[in-house]
């Protein structure tokens, strides 16, 4: 079983940013990905970013150039810095985990881009 906590949302500004945090239960070094993934009202879950155990990156088209994931070992945690939010990043924000082939969510935070 992993355990994900996210942290860090709330509401900001068009053009701010804000920081997630995502803090694993387990060693992120057993963990294949993890990521962000986000859930607008109305709308399906997306991909937001995905970072490999390697450190790969990969991002959705809608947030490339704005977000930026990385991730902490020693501290079992990923990170999501969000930089020029616009009002179409407003969602709720879920972190992610695949170990052993298994898919693992946190509760979500919200991310609310609003002036």
């Amino acid at each position: 079983q992993v355990q994900l906590v996210e942290s860090g949302g709330g509401l900001v500004q068009p053009g701010g940013s804000l920081g997630l945090s995502c803090a694993a239960s387990v060693s992120i070094f057993s963990v294949n990905a993890m990521g962000w993934y986000r859930q607008a009202p109305g709308k399906e879950r997306e991909r937001v970013a995905i970072i490999s155990s390697g450190g790969s990156t990969n991002y959705a088209a809608a947030v490339k150039d704005r977000f930026t994931i990385s991730r902490d070992n020693a501290k079992n945690t990923v990170y999501l810095q969000m930089n020029s939010l616009k009002a179409e990043d407003t969602a709720v924000y879920y972190c992610y985990a695949r170990r052993y082939g298994i898919d693992y969510w946190g509760k979500g935070t919200l991310v609310t881009v609003s002036s």
